[in-house]
This record gives structure tokens, C-alpha cells and sequence, in this order.
């Protein structure tokens, strides 16, 4: 379950709320008592969001400008840098559904496929390499891209376009991290690194110094 509460369908529900709840979910519908998409997601990203409605409006006006008519940004490239976004901050939420999205543009399955490991993929081209190592430099390096990357990128790419990719991508990846952070949609799984527990009695073995030590003092 999420880690915040979600807001049920009711008559004094702000007006995103109940044109999202509709559009979503269905008119009617309760997607706090009824989850579920028809995309087969949980859909609580939404019913989530709903507890600031002006927050929710915010990021479906995002989801509006990056769609856009007026983007200068090759759709195709805005999906790599938001799927690879989704997968170098661990979000299996916004991997998932924008390898979706990839699809959906025609971007072959070969390349989808190669988003987590693009560094060795011969399936891309020059330019969506340079989109690739931008995104990794936005997501991995917080920002700090190596001079030889941005020309790289400047070569294929124009400001307008540079510009886009860099709002999109970081627009995605706190997307990712809040997700992860609230436990929402596909995110919501626990953590993997915890202790393994040994035997009872047993402490962990000091390899180190067991090996370290005169074979008389060990």
C-alpha cells in the first residue's frame, strides 16, 4: 500500500480529481474501494496525488506540455531519456510504463530492450547515444555532464530541443523518485538490501584478520 493515505471518489472532490477519477477509472467509480486501470496499473499514483489537488493539477499540466504539439523534441528521443530516467533512479513504475510508451511511438523492441544497457547496444544511433549519456549524466551525475557529452548532444540536438530534453527528463526523474519514495503504483515493494540472517548463536567471521594472524594466535 502506499505510504500516504488516497482520496476516495465523493461529491466534494476538487474538479481534477473527478475529471482524472473519470477519465481513469471510469465515471462512477471509486478507485480507492475499486483499483485499477485498464492498463493493468494499480492506479494509486492518482488517488494519491489527490490529497493536494493544485499538486495533481500541476503534473497533469506537465503531462500536457510534454506532449504537446509545440515540442521541438522528437517524441522518440523524449521517451528514451524519460525510460532511462525511469531505470537509472530504480523506478519500476516509470520504467515500466514508458517502455510502453516506446512502443506505442514504433521504437523497435531490439532498442527497448537495450535501454538498460545502451553503453554496449549497437542499436542506436549517434544521437540517441548522446541523449542516452545526457540522461545518465542528469540522473547518475545530478546534473554534472562532462563538456565532450554536451557537444556530443549540441551536434544532433538543437537549443530548443536541449533545453525540452533537459526539463523532461528531470521532470521524470522526480516522477521516479517520488514514486519510490511513497510507494505508489509499481514502486510499491520492499526494501531489498536488509541483513541476511545467519545461524543462531554463529557472529559473522573477521576473514580479515583470521587470515591476518600468526597461525598460533588465530
Amino acid at each position: 500500500m502506499p505510504r500516504l493515505s488516497q482520496v476516495p471518489r465523493s461529491d466534494d472532490n476538487a474538479p481534477i480529481v473527478t475529471i482524472m477519477y473519470d477519465l481513469l477509472f471510469g465515471p462512477g467509480r471509486d478507485p480507492v474501494a475499486d483499483p485499477g486501470t485498464s492498463t493493468g496499473t494499480p492506479g494509486d499514483w492518482w488517488t494519491v496525488f489527490a490529497l493536494v489537488p493544485d499538486v495533481l493539477q500541476h503534473c497533469v499540466d506537465g503531462f500536457g506540455l510534454y506532449q504537446s504539439p509545440k515540442r521541438h523534441l522528437d517524441p522518440k528521443l523524449r521517451e528514451l531519456g524519460q525510460t532511462r530516467a525511469g531505470w537509472t533512479r530504480g523506478s519500476q513504475f516509470v520504467f515500466s510504463q514508458h517502455c510502453k510508451s516506446c512502443r506505442a511511438l514504433g521504437m523497435p523492441e531490439a532498442q527497448i530492450e537495450a535501454i538498460p544497457h545502451w553503453q554496449v547496444a549497437d542499436c542506436f544511433d549517434e544521437r540517441e547515444r548522446a541523449v542516452l549519456a545526457y540522461t545518465d549524466a542528469l540522473v547518475y551525475d545530478g546534473g554534472r555532464v562532462a563538456d565532450g557529452v554536451f557537444e556530443a548532444l549540441r551536434t544532433h540536438l538543437s537549443e530548443e530541443e536541449i533545453l525540452e530534453l533537459t526539463y523532461i527528463t528531470s521532470l521524470y526523474e522526480m516522477h521516479a523518485t517520488m514514486c519510490r519514495a511513497l510507494r505508489v503504483e509499481f514502486d510499491d515493494r520492499d526494501e531489498p538490501i536488509v541483513e541476511v540472517i545467519g545461524p543462531e548463536g554463529v557472529s559473522a567471521l573477521d576473514v580479515g584478520r583470521s587470515i591476518s594472524l600468526p597461525a598460533d594466535d588465530a
